[in-house]
């Protein structure tokens, strides 16, 4: 097709280049660079235009071929500009094969060539910017062992020396810490030595030094049961790698290195059956652990896998081992300096090895294979790191200098085709593979102690950099690479509020600062700094008036404020300690607080005479078995709480009793607790005693795709308040969604889940919205994407089959960089906006029709006060300036708590926040 018929509207009014002397001048500089890259560099499109007009042909079947005479004489007539000698010379560069001629299409293809290797080399040297360092908050007695990120529930976990599991969430805040053992006794006499996650089979397996390999159960309702243990090994495994088949998740493989210098392989053929078949005379208990012998499982007696291994290491430690797809190689390595790398090749039965291997002067402590790049980056214990080719084993073919100490640890940054490396003296140096350079340098961030064993990951997906000192995590996060990107805070956002009454947008962060906002042009009209002290905000509330603001810290205190920054309570959620609060749900009469326990924290108005409060307890007791997340109310009494195992518990917020729990696997009936007596709750609430047994015939069994989506944090819950004849029609008034990026609509009436879509896929937990009319449902994921839903005519009915089919998507896009930590929905001069904030530390407002997306805090004001005018009772507007005019105060619970005296409080409470104002 030709250029004339592809885009008439760029051939319009196609002029040549204005004069400029960088353009029209070339002769001295043409000649100082010899080079086509000036060239290149300066062509327009309208340029590109006049060039394939020149190669048209008359026909279309034709093709128009141009020699170095004829192309110069062209070119310099048709573009109108550059000299002669620069396209003889982009002749012969486009010529690669001396044909004496070019055509079109050989021109582009070198034209794209060249801009593609300009982005890759500009994407190779882009350093990093990154936050400073942070020290995470584990409770591991001994050596960190490993970290690893569970995609699935969007965790990660982290092991130590001594048998310790932590389980931390995708905000990196450490959610409970258990022995991967009950055995406490023998946890005394043996010592975890690696750890591996099984994705494709919602597993993980841990190696002891008791010679055994134990497979632990993510999906069990207990915490990490034992479902197999390999025993019998010949020696201590200390390394371990898993790898499965994107294309087949039953073909997968299990690699380990043990201090015998013996590398073994499990290949496993039907991973998503079983991952061994079960002895005769095993125990038929589900739930029982499967011992698998070494000794037997080497002949072949198991089906389902077979056993591969090699011992060219020669009684060394083998350091690290890894199976690699794309070489369809076992690689291993040790510090001796003979067979250091050893590359074990499958054969096409697949069942054999065949050995190569690399000598290394004074061995490695470690290596990575980037496959893109064809290369093996290993750690050398004399300060070098070398780079080889797998194929070419007599000499690397290249050497990073720069290191002063022995180099501990190597691990590609794969997207940028860089490399990282930390030495024994705690420099970490991130290389340009290219240009085999250094292109930046870290160190003086790291603990001074001399004798430590070292961690290091890099979970590139996430831009964070772990690095372990013994039993110590330090953590270096990536900042956002967005150059000039405005943003809101100078820290993470944590919530975003809209005040209808003023039209004002509330923002907080992880500073514990909060931002108030002009709707109308993106102003901030004021700030609270220092609000909770350093403790971060996690999120924040409005009472039913607009005229109170809640804030919740990581402190375990909620403050309640008035607009203009003064503190009137501080009510006490932690009992003195570090609570994560999630959720905040004022009502008429209480305050309930959810977030870090199984229960429901609750604050009376009784009590708002006083200024620090205390919480009472919930007549409900306890009915979730793990943390509450998140809660909703309907009136007038229906109150829904969330928990990160999926359970939604409905309770009557009258005598504050639960009565059901809806679940997307099962649903059950709850006795009162008068009925049901005490329920005493042992450890996390995951025993097997804590739970109901279900009727499987009811439930069903859980299939493999249900399971691989099990897990259900419920993260938001949302009434459809619009929806008022939905008790006669039948169809959904609630909800939720969460864990592994599913939406989920229930009738509480009926007891009964109507729909369920995934909105975002392979991005872990999100978050959502909806208007007050219930006509359209925002949701936001932890890569940034937003997403707007019509939910107008969605589940409107029941119906006994479940509803999978997704509702009207009308908007899809990404305003943030980072996760999306809070949404909310407004209509300010009967417009419909949404609002989110990021950990990119941006507040973002667009519209469900699709106006580009508009950031608080940049220095250009939209102008839309036509749309979102702010009403003369509220504030008058004097040139630059905006005065707010008092208004009147609205108690949040009764008459006497307005009439509490804020100067008879202590010095010390007045003075935890400040306010600054830009107006």
């Amino acid at each position: 097709m030709s250029c004339q018929n592809a885009t008439p509207g760029l051939n319009k009014g196609s002029q040549p280049w204005p004069e400029n002397p960088e353009r029209t001048s070339h002769g001295a500089t043409a000649k100082e660079d010899a080079s086509t890259a000036l060239l290149g560099n300066q062509l327009t499109l309208g340029d590109f235009i006049q060039i394939q007009r020149a190669f048209e042909p008359l026909e279309p079947s034709q093709t128009i071929c141009m020699s170095r005479e004829e192309f110069v004489q062209r070119m310099t007539e048709t573009v109108g500009w550059g000299t002669k000698e620069e396209y003889g010379e982009l002749f012969d560069k486009v010529d690669v094969a001396q044909e004496g001629f070019i055509n079109w299409d050989k021109l582009t293809s070198f034209l794209l060539l060249t801009l593609y290797e300009k982005d890759e080399q500009a994407k190779a040297t882009l350093v990093p910017q990154w936050r400073d360092l942070e020290f995470l908050p584990v409770k591991h007695k001994d050596t960190i062992q490993r970290v690893i990120f569970l995609r699935s529930s969007s965790r990660y976990l982290t092991i130590s020396k001594e048998g310790s599991v932590g389980i931390w969430g995708e905000n990196l805040k450490l959610q409970k810490t258990l022995p991967i053992t009950s055995d406490a006794t023998k946890l005394k006499h043996l010592w975890v030595t690696s750890m591996v996650s099984l994705e494709n089979v919602n597993k993980i397996a841990v190696a002891f030094t008791s010679k055994e390999i134990c497979f632990y159960d993510l999906l069990s309702k207990e915490e990490f049961p034992c479902q197999y243990k390999l025993q019998g090994l010949k020696g201590t495994p200390i390394c371990m790698d898993y790898w499965y088949n994107p294309l087949d998740a039953n073909e997968s493989i299990l690699s380990f290195g043990d201090i015998t210098g013996k590398v073994q392989v499990i290949a496993f053929t039907t991973a998503l059956i079983s991952l061994f078949e079960h002895p005769a005379g095993a125990c038929e208990d589900e739930e029982a652990t499967v011992t698998i012998n070494w000794a037997d499982l080497r002949p072949g007696h198991h089906k389902c896998c077979y056993t591969l291994g090699h011992k060219l290491h020669h009684g060394d430690w083998v350091r690290q081992v890894t199976y690699n797809a794309s070489l369809d190689a076992i690689i291993s390595s040790t510090t001796n300096n003979t067979n250091t790398v050893v590359l074990a090749w499958r054969e096409k039965s697949k069942k054999h090895l065949k050995m190569t291997s690399f000598n290394i002067a004074q061995g490695i402590h470690a290596f990575d294979y980037h496959s893109q790049l064809n290369l093996i980056a290993t750690a050398g214990i004399d300060s070098k790191v070398c780079l080889w080719n797998p194929y070419f084993v007599s000499k690397p073919v290249g050497v990073l200098w720069g290191h002063s100490a022995s180099v501990i640890a190597v691990q590609f940054f794969a997207s940028r085709k860089q490399l990282f490396s930390f030495s024994r003296d705690k420099v970490l140096r991130l290389w340009d593979i290219q240009h085999q350079l250094s292109i930046q340098r870290i160190s003086c961030f790291f603990p001074k102690s001399q004798d430590f064993r070292c961690l290091f990951h890099f979970d590139e997906a996430h831009g964070r950099l772990f690095i372990s000192f013994n039993n110590q995590l330090a953590l270096l996060a990536m900042k956002s690479e967005a150059g000039k990107r405005v943003t809101s805070h100078k820290k993470a956002v944590t919530c975003v509020l809209y005040n209808s009454v003023l039209k004002q947008v509330i923002s907080s962060d992880v500073g514990s600062t909060v931002s108030f906002w002009m709707i109308g042009t993106g102003q901030k009209i004021k700030q609270l700094t220092g609000c909770h002290g350093n403790a971060e905000i996690s999120t924040m509330a409005l009472d039913a008036n607009e005229t109170r603001l809640l804030t919740g810290s990581t402190d375990g205190t909620i403050k309640v404020w008035d607009l203009n920054g003064c503190c009137h309570h501080i009510l006490n959620v932690g009992q003195e300690g570090a609570v994560d609060i999630s959720h905040i749900l004022v009502l008429k009469k209480t305050i309930l607080v959810t977030g870090w326990d199984r229960s429901i924290t609750v604050f009376r108005n009784q009590n708002f005479n006083q200024f620090f409060i205390q919480p009472e307890e919930w007549k409900g007791g306890i009915q979730h078995h793990d943390d509450i997340l998140c809660a909703a109310f309907l009136p007038p009494q229906t109150l829904v709480t969330g928990s990160y195992d999926g359970e939604i518990v409905l309770w009557n917020n009258s005598t504050e009793n639960a009565h059901y729990v809806l679940h997307p696997d099962y649903q059950r009936l709850l006795k009162s607790k008068s009925d049901a007596g005490p329920q005493k709750l042992l450890g996390a609430g995951r025993s097997p005693s804590t739970h109901p047994t279900y009727d499987q015939a009811t439930l069903g069994a859980c299939s493999f795709e249900m399971d691989t989506e099990c897990n259900h944090a419920v993260m938001r819950l949302c009434f459809l308040e619009a929806r008022k004849n939905i008790t006669g029609t039948g169809g959904a008034n609630l909800v939720s969604c969460g864990g592994s990026g599913y939406v989920r609509f229930w009738d509480t009436f009926k007891k009964q889940l109507l729909a369920e879509f995934l909105a975002h896929s392979g991005v872990g937990s999100i978050i959502m919205s909806t208007d007050k009319s219930n006509r359209y449902l925002a949701t936001g994921d932890l890569e940034g994407w937003l997403k707007i839903w019509n939910i107008e005519e969605y589940c409107l009915n029941s119906s006994k089959n479940k509803l999978t089919q997704a509702p009207t998507l009308i908007r899809s896009f990404r305003p943030h960089e980072d996760w999306i930590s809070s949404l909310e929905m407004c209509e300010p001069g009967g417009r419909l906006l949404i609002l989110s904030a990021s950990a990119d530390c941006s507040v973002c407002v667009t519209d469900v029709c699709g106006v580009p997306v508009q950031i608080f805090g940049q220095e250009k004001h939209w102008q839309l006060e036509n749309c979102f005018s702010v009403p003369k009772r509220d504030t008058n507007l004097m040139g630059n300036k905006i005065q707010e005019k008092t208004i009147k105060e609205i108690p949040l619970f009764s008459k006497e708590e307005s009439c509490l005296d804020p100067s008879k409080h202590s010095l010390l409470d007045k003075k935890t926040y400040s306010i600054e104002s830009n107006i």
